[in-house]
């Protein structure tokens, strides 16, 4: 349905213009500090950018093996605490199974016991009267399989975070692979040391020693004082990295803070990096509790309310530790660590001397939202309890110099085709084809602002959707020229032809752009990388080609009928 008011379709394709200029402008300028609006310009890939292509290889199964081992050591503990007698716990010699071996008069209890609190991870596959081997459930493994695979990526996307790289890819290859790409990275061989390097998780209590906004405002005068922040061009120019802002700022601050403590950050809820939002926290230096001693870290569900929590197991020394600090500060907060970054900072409730402990994450919020920070502290507990070894797959670099040349052909491409498709439409539909060319160019204009407010990232596939949107646009202006052609064939006014030719092409043009509409969002579902960068671009294509096309083209027409007194429009 076509908007009849003159003033409010002007109005809409105002407001469009603006909005499009002002979420375009940090392409074509550089805006200053504290710029209200948009200043996110769209981001380049890999192939056009240049950078690193790794794919590494998760050692999942060395992990499933020490899971087993820990798991049969924690079972001989259990059994102890419990006091049913078992002669021994042991792992099977190919490292798959658990034997069990018990006096007569224990398999009852041994039973029990293993259903009542091992039942969702282990079943028994053999068992005698004396003995059982014990397996992982199939069900459990494809679970636990899925978290190494998961604990590697975030410990990537921290190494990478760290490394500054605007709009990595990391994800998931396979069952047992993770793909890495690192655009704008011209070290390949940093990217891969700091990918490598071992993470640290610590936990470490949160200092009451000073209030929270007169460290704030600490931070701000350091940061002030010495013309830096975090992301901010460092002394050679490239973007300060966490590490060495943290580094500099804990400097600047001391003898400012109180003896024995640092500052170290959260993300912001909000907050898509730390750049863009940060929680400082003052923390205690000393740390006895590191996550080698960390067993594993699983989510489950509160008794009381069936709320989301998560789950922890430290080995003996950890449990030692961990009873006595969380004795010592009852009602303080604890801050989980991942180097140097603080994941998340509960309240200790009590007291906590038992092989577990939990996490409770508060109440008031949705259930998702409580899962997903549960999901997310166990993953980020497990980085440093389950650390899986990565071998290097692949190894590819992109220089930045095909990139440009990448760019320019891309370019090239465009403008050929612009050109081509608007010489065809004024040939062809003379003053309507030059209106659809104005129209044409709105189109690209519409759909670089769409790309750049959604910060998406532009790669070759991209550039390619852009071109195909060019020739594409153009479909609805032909249908709707050759309805009013049909319309004047049979004796209708040029007014008249137009008023009936945009309404009768309507279905036709909407039909042909959902068809096209629902592939690129199958593209963008189910693909990856550049393949989704594609399904983007043809989606925000055919939402921009319908804007120009129906509307812009109909608002023209219509203001040189209406203002400037037009009496027919050649076609």
């Amino acid at each position: 349905m076509i908007i009849e008011s003159f003033r409010i379709r002007a109005l809409i394709i105002v407001t469009v213009l603006v909005f499009g200029t002002l979420y375009l402008l940090p392409n074509f300028v550089e805006l200053p500090k504290g710029w209200w609006f948009h200043q996110q310009p769209i981001n380049y890939g890999l192939d056009i950018k240049g950078g690193a292509h790794l794919v590494y290889g998760v050692d999942v199964k060395s992990v499933i093996e020490e899971k087993i081992n820990r798991t049969s050591r924690s079972l001989a503990s259990e059994f102890k605490e419990r006091q049913i007698p078992v002669n021994s716990v042991k792992t099977s010699d190919d490292q798959k199974n658990i034997i069990l071996d018990f006096p007569a008069s224990s398999k009852d209890a041994v039973t029990s016991y293993l259903d009542d609190f091992h039942g969702t991870s282990l079943q028994v596959v053999e068992e005698t009267g004396t003995s059982m081997t014990l397996h992982f459930l199939d069900t459990y493994l494809e679970h636990l399989k899925g978290q190494i695979i998961q604990q590697a990526i975030e410990v990537i996307r921290n190494r990478v975070d760290e490394f500054g790289v605007s709009e990595p890819v990391i994800a998931a290859q396979g069952e047992s692979r993770v793909l890495v790409q690192l655009p704008g990275v011209d070290d390949p061989q940093q990217a891969k040391a700091l990918i490598n390097k071992t993470a640290r998780l610590e936990f470490r209590m949160v200092s009451t020693a000073m209030p929270g906004d007169q460290v704030q405002k600490l931070i701000a005068d350091a940061e002030k004082n010495g013309n830096y922040k975090l992301g901010g061009p460092s002394e050679d120019g490239a973007p300060m990295s966490y590490s060495a802002y943290i580094k500099r700022l804990n400097e600047d601050l001391k003898g400012k803070i109180p003896e024995g403590t640092e500052v170290a950050f959260e993300k912001a809820p909000s907050a898509v990096t730390l750049e863009a939002g940060k929680i400082p926290y003052l923390l205690n230096k000393d740390s006895d509790l590191t996550g080698d001693q960390l067993e594993d870290a699983y989510v489950s569900y509160s008794q009381d309310n069936g709320k989301p929590l998560v789950i922890f197991a430290f080995d003996p020394d950890g449990r030692r530790r961990f009873s006595e600090i969380t004795g010592e500060n009852v009602g303080k907060l604890m801050a989980i660590v991942l180097d140097d970054v603080v994941q998340s900072a509960p309240q200790i409730q009590g007291k906590i001397d038992s092989r577990t402990a939990q996490i409770t994450l508060g109440s008031g919020r949705r259930n998702d939202d409580l899962m997903k920070e549960a999901q997310f502290i166990a993953t980020t507990l497990r980085a440093g309890a389950l650390p899986a070894a990565l071998e290097q797959m692949e190894e590819r670099t992109v220089g930045p110099t095909l990139g440009a040349d990448s760019i320019q052909k891309g370019k090239v491409a465009g403008l050929v085709g612009l050109v081509i498709v608007a010489l065809f439409m004024v040939v062809w539909y003379k003053v309507s084809g030059l209106i659809a060319t104005i129209a044409l160019t709105a189109n690209v204009f519409c759909l670089l602002a769409i790309l750049s407010a959604l910060g998406a990232t532009l790669t070759l596939p991209g550039i390619a959707g852009i071109v195909l949107t060019l020739g594409m646009a153009v479909d609805a202006n032909v249908i709707i020229f050759e309805r009013i052609k049909e319309e004047m064939a049979k004796g209708s006014s040029w007014s008249g032809a137009m008023k009936d030719g945009y309404p009768h092409a309507f279905s036709a043009i909407m039909d042909s752009n959902v068809t096209t509409a629902m592939a690129g969002v199958i593209l963008f579902y189910f693909g990856s990388g550049p393949i989704r960068g594609f399904g983007v671009t043809l989606i925000a294509g055919i939402v921009t080609s319908l804007f120009t096309a129906i509307f812009v083209t109909r608002f023209i027409f219509d203001f040189m009928v209406l203002k400037l007194k037009t009496k027919s429009v050649s076609i």
